[in-house]
């Protein structure tokens, strides 16, 4: 099964910022190299937030059914802010290490989200579908961010 047009270009066009941005920080003169590992920490923070976020619109779907489901155990509600906080977070930090940091943010949002995700939709296919597309963003996303962070380490920006 294939998520409908829309879902996927949204997706894969929420690429463009991280690549982008990536390259420039290689290959930018100063002071744009600069600005763009300023946009790419904002840009991650910002992904990593909404990623979070959409466990809360899950929880909030299923207040006020009578049977009991896990997306109202507290430690869902908790996985929702952590991202934000992360996020917070790293745009104060030493960029690199921010670059980094969100990088890893977004691969155990993935990881976690495996066993969550499936509380989202109606049916198992369409859940598939979307980690399938999920698990692309999150590689891509996650080499840019790894990329502009020891780019910018060892200096070669």
């Amino acid at each position: 099964m294939q998520l409908p047009f829309v879902i996927r270009a949204m997706g894969y066009a929420g690429l463009i910022p991280f690549v982008g941005l990536a390259l420039s920080v290689q290959f930018a003169d100063s002071p744009n190299d600069l600005i763009a590992l300023e946009s790419l920490v904002a840009y991650g923070a910002v992904i990593a937030s909404f990623l979070g976020a959409l466990h809360w619109g899950a929880c909030f779907r299923t207040i006020g059914q009578n049977s009991h489901n896990r997306w109202l155990d507290h430690s869902v509600w908790i996985w929702g802010i952590i991202p934000a906080l992360v996020s917070w977070l790293a745009i104060h930090i030493y960029i690199p290490l921010a670059l980094l940091l969100l990088a890893i943010t977004l691969i155990v949002q993935r990881l976690i989200d495996q066993n969550t995700y499936q509380n989202y939709f109606a049916n198992e296919e369409t859940a598939n579908a979307f980690l399938r597309m999920r698990t692309h963003l999150t590689v891509v996303a996650s080499i840019s961010l790894s990329w502009a962070g020891v780019v910018t380490l060892l200096g070669n920006y």
